[in-house]
């Protein structure tokens, strides 16, 4: 993991996204806002804009500064939980300028350890958690074989996306639908399947 593979990510995962805009938008109009394709496709431009232009080459200031980014041009609730995962990936990353597949690990936990401090959030909620936790469950069992770890990784994701259809929605707007919100597809766990998927991809995992 160097700030290559980190742009080549954020690439990859920016092509999800705009492939996926409207489906995200048509999710989210169902117990959200309705803005969930637009503000995902502007955070992680952002985010690939900033890595574009600068030639900072430490890992922990660029998944701050990556941090920063998204949640200025993605001023919504999923985008500053997103925010708080690039920050939490931060600090085990910090003055590192190349990371071994293990420290990406960690560093992923860290920044999903983040998120459920700052939103107050665990797995089975609902949220983009239950597709970004089973992932990263997927990524340690298999570390010591990256490819193989990233494709368990998009399969659990996707597997715990598909998960929310029977969950109960505890946070933000889709809260107040209550009992209604069973048998609805989480269009954040989504957003967080399509982010595993991207990063699998960059590295030629399908």
């Amino acid at each position: 993991m160097n700030r290559e593979t980190i742009k080549k990510a954020i690439s990859s995962i920016c092509e999800a996204m705009e492939e996926n805009r409207d489906y995200l938008i048509q999710l989210d109009q169902q117990n959200g806002d309705g803005d969930l394709g637009v503000y995902m496709c502007l955070g992680f431009r952002a985010v690939e804009k900033y890595l574009e232009d600068t030639d900072e080459t430490d890992l922990g200031k660029l998944m701050m500064k990556c941090g920063s980014a998204f949640n200025e041009a993605a001023p919504s609730s999923l985008g500053t939980i997103l925010s708080f995962g690039f920050m939490g990936m931060a600090k085990p990353l910090k003055g590192k300028t190349d990371a071994s597949f293990g420290e990406f690990c960690d560093a992923f936990e860290a920044g999903l350890d983040r998120i459920m401090q700052r939103a107050e959030s665990k797995r089975g909620e609902k949220t983009v958690l239950d597709a970004l936790c089973p992932a990263a469950d997927a990524l340690k069992a298999s570390q010591d074989n990256p490819m193989e770890a990233l494709a368990s990784a998009a399969r659990a994701a996707y597997e715990g996306s598909e998960a929310t259809r029977t969950m109960l929605a505890v946070h933000g707007r889709a809260a107040r639908y209550g009992e209604k919100s069973i048998g609805v597809l989480d269009g954040g766990s989504v957003a967080g399947m399509l982010i595993i998927q991207g990063i699998a991809k960059s590295q030629g995992v399908c």
